[in-house]
């Protein structure tokens, strides 16, 4: 298991650097365009675009830039040159509400999607599963921008049952941080229920089928434990994978939209506040740091995946 780790890790490793190695080259090795005038901002003087060549050291070989970059990110010293604040302080101060509103949708969207996907698997058919399906359809159809406007509109405008946004920190008040946050995590969770719901439906359709839960059967346990204990519990691994990868790639970047609707001042907003004034250094950074989370949860993954089957590992060592 220690090998199986220590090859993920290095995997994990060459993946970030494979991703470090694209970013530079899309933000810095454009034909025809100086770098240091797109990341000195629309509005640079030639004096700053000087200073962006000497701080990156633009003039120098393509090697060199890389690890120039690559420096001011991971050790803190890249800067906006728009707002002139410093990039990794931004997005340090942005974590706890990406987070916050990150790990409460997932809860919200497994929580759900397990009592789902559960009912619709053993009313398969009936006039429960149809209405479960109908509704998961819906909220796999739903645009997440269009979704938080119409939550707004209604329960914020229309109704002031919510506030319109903001951020409240968990350590301040902890009851105005779920209330402010209720919304954004409905609005980000709504397509993960519908899809994860499903896939929870036909996993467990399968699972009902195999020769072990028929043996569980014949030595007389109840309909209701055969469902939970064998049925429910090994649909689960293919759903914990899935959520593993989502997951990650929410925390790196899938929240933008809702942050940005919600005025979450998080990773997500700062980074559409980036877009929104084509400053590049905090896209590059952001890039990176959803980078970072993406792989690290795939690496996650497949640790528990070799953990809970051992085949896995067995398989990886003999290759």
């Amino acid at each position: 298991m220690g090998r199986f780790i220590a090859k993920r890790l290095v995997g994990m490793v060459g993946v970030l650097f494979a991703i470090s190695v694209i970013v530079f080259l899309i933000f810095n090795v454009i034909p025809n365009s100086d770098p240091a005038a797109r990341i000195a901002g629309k509005n640079a003087d030639a004096e700053l675009i000087a200073r962006v060549n000497d701080d990156l050291g633009l003039n120098d070989p393509l090697p060199v830039q890389y690890v120039t970059l690559m420096k001011e990110i991971f050790t803190g010293q890249l800067t906006s040159y728009s707002s002139d604040l410093n990039v990794d302080e931004q997005i340090r101060e942005g974590i706890p509400a990406t987070m916050s509103l990150c790990i409460g949708a997932a809860i919200i969207w497994m929580a759900f999607a397990i009592v789902f996907g559960y009912l619709s698997a053993v009313r398969a058919g009936g006039k429960l599963d149809t209405m479960l399906t109908v509704l998961a359809l819906i909220g796999i159809s739903l645009p997440v921008f269009w979704l938080a406007a119409i939550l707004l509109y209604y329960l914020s405008f229309r109704v002031q049952l919510f506030p319109t946004g903001g951020y409240v920190p968990l350590t301040e008040d902890p009851a105005q941080w779920a209330y402010h946050l209720l919304l954004p995590w409905i609005t980000l969770a709504v397509l993960f229920i519908g899809f994860y719901s499903r896939l929870l439906r036909s996993s467990m359709l399968d699972v009902m089928n195999e020769d072990y839960v028929r043996t569980a059967r014949a030595k007389g346990l109840s309909e209701r434990q055969v469902r939970t204990r064998h049925v429910l519990r090994n649909s689960l691994i293919p759903i914990v994978t899935l959520f593993g990868l989502d997951f990650g790639a929410v925390v790196g970047g899938g929240a933008i939209l809702t942050e940005t609707v919600f005025n979450i001042n998080g990773v997500g907003l700062y980074a559409g506040e980036a877009i929104g004034s084509l400053d590049l250094p905090p896209l590059m950074a952001v890039t990176m740091f959803g980078a970072f989370f993406i792989v690290l949860f795939n690496t996650i993954v497949d640790i528990l995946y070799a953990y809970l089957d051992p085949r896995i590992r067995l398989g990886s060592s003999a290759v």
